[in-house]
Formats: structure tokens, C-alpha cells, sequence
């Protein structure tokens, strides 16, 4: 059976993605381990470090936008941007003290802040011209996150070295570029300029209070990927059992980013996502009841509601109720809320609670966190009056 250019280029972004999110699951879920182990930063150090990644997102994200608008060139910003990651994750094992590793992770997430928007900018373009379905591209991540905690928790555990999550790290991104090429050479641009558009959508009542449900459900789930190996080392698991347990949290993802197109026109949008906010705030309770390490492996697959349902139903949530000239817009400032500043605000604060009670006192903290972000959820789905049969992934 001959292929098409399409679905080669299809084929290659998917190849991208299990590359470039290989690298991210090879560091972020053991960051905060090697930081406590290797460098010996107390935990109100490691948030600080930790929180860094996502807070440079929130400026980064933007002026890599502009950087793609103004030269007209996503796939070389994108070729240097993982590649510049890549480098400068090998020359952070040489760093120590707090200052030099806060300085080194800036440096770190300067570059891989532009992954993640100029991938999905150039893919979205790519399925909404030839018909395809973006959360079958998105779930090669999940796949590639999945694979590589497993694989570089396992090597990590058996030489007892875990600077191998940097050297990982940076293989990921550096292959990735491989496939570049045949990415198509133009992404999504902004049909407003970025003030307009905010100013616009802060008159949107719904929309604002959306963002902070977002803010609240799902910035504990981010920050959860850099404590949760913390998690389970605390409860007398091993570094091959963080892999174990993230390879079924995250590979749990993959199939319900399949079929979550099916489910959310099944059911209203806004009812999905507060079946994922219940599952995760759900889950960071029972943490808090401290079970058994068994049975955190066994919670672990619900992942793939609390995220592989969660990400697709909010995208689908803001291009829906946003006003057609500034979706753009809605889905950077949507981005930059949860990924960035709830993820920044959960992480940082993590490490806080974790100097000053427990693990344990975390995730019980990020549970009534979540739960507050359902009962927002909930006013803004009696706002809402969208029929769930309206929503179409491929928008």
C-alpha cells in the first residue's frame, strides 16, 4: 500500500512527539529525586528549582509565538529549540549549589518552553488541513513519556546514577529534529494581536472563570509529575518502581486520548471535565490517607481520565466558547494559566509543604485544591448552554 505525503508527515509528527516527550518523561518525574540525592537541596529549594521550568514558560511561550509570527519560520525555531535544550540538559550535570542549578534550569527552560507551542501550532495546522485528528498525534507523547520513565528508572535504579535522566533528556530532543523536515514549514498564527485578544476575553465572565477551575484541577496534576517519584520513594518503593508506576499512569493516557473524542461528543464537554477533576482530586486524597505502595500502582491508571480525557475536553472547552477571532489568543492565555502558573504555584508551594509537614500533607492539600476547582466548574457549566453533539475535536 503506497503512502501518501500526508500520512507520511502524519506518521513523522508522530514519530516527533514520542521523541521529544521520551525526553520529558526521561527528566521531569525524577528531577526533584536527583536534586535531593545528587545535590542535596532541601525541598523548599527543589520547588524553587523545580517551579522554575513552568514560570519561564509563561514569559517564553509569548515571545517564541511572536519569534514564529515575525520570521515565518516554526520548524527552525523548533530545530533550535530542541537542540539547544538538549546541550545545555548535558552541561547541567556539571553544575552545583542552589544558585548555579536555578541558573541552569532557566537556561534549560528557555529552549524547551518552545517545544511543546511550536509542535502543537505546526500539528494543529497539519489535522485541520488534511482532516486528521490531533489527540492521535498527542497520545505518541503520553506513549513516549510512558517508555521512557520506565526505561531510565529502571537504568537509573540499577547503576544507582541518576544523572542518566539529563543524558536521556537530551537524546530525546536532539533525535527528535530527525523528523523535522517533514513537518510542513508554516503553523497557526493569531488572527488579533495578543492585547486585543486578552482584553476581549477578560470581558468573557465564563471564560475567566474557567481558567481558575483550570488553575486549580489541573496545576496539580502537572506538579504531581516532578513529586510524585518523591511519592513513592517516601513509601518505600524503589527507583524502578517510579518507572513502573509512571509507565502505567502514563501509558494509561494514550487510550483515552483515542477515544476521547467519542466520549466528549457522547456527553456535554463540561461534564467530562469534571469527571476528570473528580478522579484527580479523588486520588490525591486516598495519598493522603497514606496506602500501601501496591496500591498507589494501582491508582495510577486513572491517569488516563484525569488526563488523557482532561487535555482534549479544556482545548475543546476554549475554542468552543471563545469568540472565533481570538481562539489564538484563548488557547495561549488557557496554556499559560494551567501549565504555566498552576503549575508554578502547585510545584513551588509543594516544596514548601513538604519542608513543613509531608508528602502526604501535599497531595492532601492538592486534593481540596481540585475539589475547589470542581465547584468553580460546576457555576461555569450552568454558563455554558453548548450541546455536547456541536463539539468536534478536528475544529
Amino acid at each position: 500500500m503506497q503512502v501518501t505525503k500526508p500520512q507520511q508527515t502524519y506518521r513523522f509528527f508522530q514519530l516527533f512527539y514520542l521523541l521529544a516527550f521520551f525526553g520529558f518523561g526521561s527528566l521531569f518525574p525524577l528531577l526533584s529525586v536527583y536534586l535531593e540525592n545528587e545535590k542535596g537541596l532541601n525541598h523548599t529549594q527543589i520547588g524553587i528549582v523545580v517551579a522554575a521550568l513552568p514560570l519561564v514558560t509563561i514569559f517564553m511561550q509569548p515571545i517564541w509565538g511572536m519569534l514564529s509570527d515575525y520570521t515565518k519560520k516554526p520548524r527552525r525555531l523548533l530545530f533550535i529549540s530542541c537542540l539547544m535544550a538538549g546541550f545545555l540538559s548535558l552541561a547541567y550535570v556539571l553544575l552545583d549549589g542552589f544558585v548555579l542549578l536555578l541558573t541552569g534550569i532557566i537556561g534549560i527552560a528557555l529552549f524547551q518552553s518552545a517545544i511543546v507551542p511550536l509542535s502543537d501550532s505546526l500539528s494543529l495546522h497539519f489535522v485541520q488541513a488534511y482532516k486528521k485528528e490531533y489527540g492521535n498525534i498527542r497520545l505518541f507523547g503520553a506513549l513516549g513519556f510512558a517508555i521512557a520513565v520506565f526505561i531510565v528508572g529502571k537504568l537509573t535504579d540499577i547503576s544507582g546514577n541518576l544523572t542518566w535522566i539529563f543524558y536521556a533528556f537530551s537524546f530525546g530532543l536532539i533525535v527528535s529534529v530527525i523528523g523535522l523536515s517533514f513537518f510542513p514549514k508554516q503553523g497557526q498564527h493569531v488572527q488579533l494581536d495578543f492585547r486585543t485578544g486578552f482584553k476581549t476575553l477578560m470581558k468573557q465572565r465564563t471564560f475567566i472563570l474557567f481558567l481558575v477551575s483550570n488553575f486549580l484541577i489541573f496545576g496539580p496534576v502537572l506538579a504531581n509529575n516532578y513529586y510524585f517519584g518523591t511519592y513513592i520513594l517516601s513509601a518505600g518503593g524503589t527507583l524502578s518502581g517510579v518507572g513502573i508506576a509512571f509507565l502505567i499512569a502514563a501509558g494509561s493516557e494514550a487510550p483515552f486520548m483515542f477515544i476521547a473524542q467519542k466520549i466528549i461528543n457522547r456527553f456535554d464537554v463540561t461534564l467530562v471535565m469534571l469527571l476528570c477533576a473528580f478522579v484527580s482530586s479523588s486520588r490525591w486524597l486516598f495519598y493522603f490517607m497514606d496506602p500501601s505502595v501496591p496500591l498507589v500502582y494501582a491508582t495510577t491508571i486513572v491517569q488516563g481520565i484525569s488526563v488523557g480525557l482532561y487535555i482534549p475536553a479544556a482545548l475543546l472547552f476554549v475554542r468552543q466558547t471563545a469568540p472565533d477571532a481570538v481562539q489564538a489568543t484563548a488557547v495561549g492565555i488557557y496554556s499559560a494559566v494551567g501549565n504555566g502558573m498552576g503549575n508554578a504555584f502547585f510545584t513551588f508551594l509543594g516544596g514548601v509543604i513538604l519542608d513543613v509537614w509531608n508528602v502526604n500533607g501535599m497531595y492532601g492539600f492538592y486534593g481540596a485544591m481540585t475539589f475547589l476547582g470542581m465547584i468553580i466548574l460546576i457555576i461555569v457549566r450552568g454558563q455554558v448552554s453548548v450541546p455536547s453533539h456541536t463539539l468536534s475535536y478536528n475544529k
